[in-house]
């Protein structure tokens, strides 16, 4: 009697391990069709795995769409073999080797750790390897549960001991009772009130389904690049002319009054979707990210585990007060690891305001004494034109480089210089972080006369402004480079946007500054 329950609880418990994974199958497949235009080409076009160049292929083929045809038909006739247990061996096979191909779409080792697949990303064991090593359990083992093709087997067998007994005249005990077949078709009855449950929901809320080989994200993937990014020299560094902001990564939105914006930035921003960012944009590109000093740590670690060669551009300061602390970050940023160093601006408008330019000038030959490359930045120009009368000359500048013409810029004859670093008013019509060029006209008869290289940031005015108005309006004003913050969904169109603007420059001859670096 206990063997006989072990084995009934044995078939119960494979028959409930068998149908879990039947439905995740069958549920993934008609997710697919619901949501009606749904293509594999992203997932396989951005897979970052040891086998990445095989999905790319096949994601620029023109098989895709066989492909995508497949993959939905796979899922759903695996899902329903495992669901009502037929052709077990058979199935269970060819879903392992379904779970296999994605498994390493985005292996969860290597770069695939950082990858916007969707998936979990535990290190080589994810939900997917544990599937197919369930599956390939259920290959070999002798008993796969209650299902059809049990149900079908009692059925034959029963017949045959009928026949037996017609023929031999002999009335033997049935090995198996009506009830025991039956059990055999308890996945119709679960089957109808999932499938009824999940198509409530559907009607209801929507495809829910989040795989990642499922979601559609609003963006565009690598495929979608419409040629290389340019580049140019910065000193002994080539940069591309699109570089990677990190404000949106340290979490500093301007966003004006919207007191949660930062806070949503951070919480968007995990390290591992800054990873992601990151890879992306490498993937587009750009090689060059400049960030605020709080993100060096970040940056470290990401080169380190990535193997990534993307240059960092570091922004240091010293305390306003204290003149002692002014090499203190120059020294920690150079044990960072960076590659080119960059005073900050809000710092260099407070020397310059409190008339201390001459700090300015000792930390900037500080940096080239040490052999790196020194960047100038600035909010309002009056700092570097103040610099330039000293004979302050960085190896490029770094300047807010944006028009007034949106609606939440206060009106010029109410701006004064270094307002960036004051209160923020509640007067309408004055500073409140929404302007961070105050004098466009000023800065853009300050670029034209520079004789190194510009980088223009805060080009669209801390999301004010449309990317194809900014760069254009940056470009054509001079500037060599641009500095955009970017979320993961913005890096591509922007990328375009920047071939784009720049080609059309090149045709109209509209930029009058000939291009420096």
């Amino acid at each position: 009697m206990k063997k006989e329950t072990l084995l009934t609880g044995e078939t119960w418990a494979i028959t409930l391990l068998r149908m879990a994974i039947g439905w995740h199958f069958l549920y993934e497949g008609i997710a697919k069709v619901l949501i009606g235009n749904w293509s594999s080409e992203s997932y396989l076009a951005n897979t970052t795995g040891l086998f990445s160049s095989f999905y790319h292929w096949i994601a620029a083929s023109s098989w895709i769409g066989l492909v995508d045809w497949l993959n939905i038909a796979g899922l759903i006739l695996i899902g329903l073999a495992l669901f009502l247990g037929c052709l077990m061996r058979f199935s269970s096979a060819a879903g392992a080797l379904l779970l296999l191909l994605y498994y390493f779409a985005y292996p969860p080792f290597g770069l695939s750790l950082f990858s916007a697949s969707g998936e979990s990303h535990l290190y080589i064991v994810n939900y997917v390897l544990v599937e197919v090593i369930m599956l390939i359990f259920l290959i070999f083992f002798p008993n796969s549960g209650y299902g059809l093709e049990r149900f079908f087997y009692l059925i034959r067998k029963g017949r045959d001991k009928k026949q037996e007994t017609a023929d031999t005249g002999v009335t033997g005990k049935p090995e198996n009772t009506r009830r025991e077949a039956l059990k055999n078709l308890v996945s119709l009855p679960v089957l109808g009130v999932m499938g009824w449950g999940a198509w409530e929901n559907s009607r209801r809320y929507g495809v829910d389904v989040m795989s990642g080989a499922t979601v559609q994200i609003n963006r565009m993937d690598i495929s979608e690049l419409k040629g290389d990014l340019p580049y140019g020299m910065i000193g002994n560094h080539k940069i591309s002319r699109l570089v990677l902001g990190g404000n949106l990564i340290g979490g500093w939105s301007h966003a004006r009054d919207l007191i949660y914006a930062d806070t949503l930035f951070k919480a968007y921003n995990t390290e591992r979707k800054v990873y992601e960012t990151l890879m992306l944009a490498e993937s587009c590109g750009i090689n060059t990210i400049n960030i605020g000093f709080p993100s060096n740590e970040l940056l470290k670690k990401y080169r380190k585990a990535t193997g990534s060669k993307l240059k960092v551009i570091t922004q240091i300061a010293a305390d306003v007060k204290d003149e002692s602390t002014l090499f203190d970050n120059l020294y920690k940023a150079i044990d960072f690891g960076v590659d080119i160093i960059q005073i900050q601006g809000n710092w260099v408008d407070w020397m310059v305001r409190d008339q201390h330019v001459d700090r300015i000038g000792r930390l900037l030959a500080k940096i080239k004494e040490e052999g790196f490359t020194a960047g100038l930045a600035a909010h309002t120009i009056d700092a570097l034109v103040a610099c330039a009368d000293q004979g302050i000359i960085p190896d490029y500048y770094m300047k807010t480089m944006h028009h007034d013409q949106y609606w939440s810029a206060h009106p010029l004859e109410n701006r004064i210089p270094f307002e960036q670093d004051g209160p923020n008013n509640l007067d309408h019509n004055k500073y409140h972080n929404n302007l961070f060029d105050p004098f466009p006209d000023r800065t853009v008869e300050f670029v034209s006369k520079a004789t190194v290289p510009v980088m223009g940031f805060k080009i669209l005015a801390a999301g004010a402004i449309q990317p194809e108005d900014g760069f254009h309006w940056a470009f054509n004003n001079g500037a060599d480079f641009i500095c955009v913050g970017m979320f993961d969904f913005q890096v591509v169109r922007d990328v375009n946007i920047c071939l784009e603007t720049l080609q059309k420059i090149a045709t109209e001859e509209t930029r009058q500054r000939a291009w420096h670096g």
